[in-house]
């Protein structure tokens, strides 16, 4: 087992603060096992709303819900969507301590359902699969090659990885999917998304896409928001600046985990992945992916101009404006490019995150980042 420790502490800090906490997140993430671990340290009562026994306790919901105390735990709660109106009217009780943790996919029944119903009573906390804070920077290569969703990652062989990953995009595309409320035919669906791997890390073009698939720009469109949702894509916002330069106002689109990404490629071996040619995009998404989930997923943008000009990803930490430029290099240059256009933004640091074994300045405000220190992240902001 690894251990995942900031997500339990986060999840004591919300039930404390908040009557409801929603752990979201995609399917098999280890959602699931985190509740049931948090759960085992104190009074709690758990119901999986995909068993049919727990179903049938909750018959009644308000007169059994309303009866319990300490931690309440319930686990796929979008196949009950009529538990949020529940929840709102328990989190109201007066001097109550009772405390609900709800835990499901990121569908629309979910985000909609808690974010109308339990507005100010909710506290989110997104999870992933495990990250190099997590898995250790020794297995940084492992990590990005199998994608962070657990029984990936700590499958006993290669094969066995891969296979389970086939299994999950199999099994996403025909169950998931449908019973998340999205009725979309699933060859339909994974035609988009192996198509879209092929754009990772590209600005987001629905006619073009659309095109290649035989689809229209709206549909092309529906399916990325689909997938977006369901945390199986990142849709990366453009940044814009008051610049004489003509900027790029559409998004860049990644697929989350980079072990999905290389199932979908048709990449298995680890020489495989270093001699394909998205290689230097599987990467970027990938270093994205690890510096969000060190600072606790940001809002985060990146910006691009029509003339070359761009940052992979900025965010904002104690009021600074941080860069980040990901380079699959053991030696990356920094380019008068990137020097521009740390100075047309106004960076108040730069990143290049790389797999090199050193993390170094190369002035005052550029750093060198070996990915492996990508954990310490957030104390390196802060000593900024």
């Amino acid at each position: 087992m690894i251990d995942r420790a900031e997500y339990l502490r986060r999840m004591a800090t919300a039930t404390k603060r908040s009557p409801v906490t929603s752990l979201l997140g995609p399917r098999q993430c280890g959602k699931t096992t985190l509740a049931r671990e948090f759960a085992s340290t104190r009074a709690a009562t758990l119901f999986d709303l995909g068993s049919e026994a727990d179903v049938r306790r909750l018959s009644n919901p308000e007169l059994v819900l309303g009866e319990l105390e300490g931690l309440v735990v319930l686990d796929e709660i979008q196949i009950m969507p009529r538990l949020f109106r529940v929840l709102r009217v328990l989190a109201d009780r007066p001097d109550s301590h009772t405390r609900f943790l709800i835990l499901g996919s990121a569908s629309p029944e979910i985000v909609g359902g808690a974010a109308e119903s339990l507005a100010g009573r909710v506290e989110f906390i997104d999870m992933t699969g495990f990250d190099l804070a997590e898995t250790g920077a020794a297995d940084l290569r492992k990590l990005w090659r199998r994608g962070g969703f657990p029984r990936s990652y700590l499958a006993s062989s290669e094969a066995d990885s891969s296979r389970w990953r086939s299994g999950f995009l199999r099994t996403f595309l025909r169950r998931d999917l449908p019973q998340l409320g999205i009725a979309i035919p699933p060859t339909a669906m994974r035609r988009f998304w192996t198509t879209l791997a092929h754009y990772h890390g590209q600005i987001w073009n629905a006619a073009k896409l659309g095109r290649s698939i035989g689809v229209s720009d709206k549909t092309a469109r529906h399916y990325l928001d689909l997938l977006t949702g369901a945390f199986m894509v990142r849709q990366l916002q453009p940044w814009f600046e008051n610049t004489a330069k003509r900027q790029v106002k559409a998004p860049k689109t990644y697929i989350r985990d980079t072990g999905l990404l290389h199932s979908l490629l048709g990449i298995g071996k680890d020489q495989e992945l270093l001699g394909h040619a998205r290689v230097g995009a599987s990467w970027e998404g990938f270093a994205i992916e690890q510096v969000l989930s060190a600072l606790g997923q940001p809002d985060a943008w990146f910006w691009a101009t029509h003339g070359g000009g761009e940052v992979d990803l900025m965010v904002l930490a104690r009021g600074l404006r941080i860069g980040f430029e990901m380079k699959f290099s053991e030696a990356p240059k920094v380019t008068t490019s990137i020097r521009n256009a740390a100075e047309t933004l106004a960076l108040d640091h730069l990143f290049v995150v790389c797999p090199t074994r050193h993390t170094y300045p190369v002035t005052e405000k550029i750093t060198v980042l070996s990915a492996g220190d990508i954990p310490g992240l957030r104390d390196r902001i802060e000593a900024l």
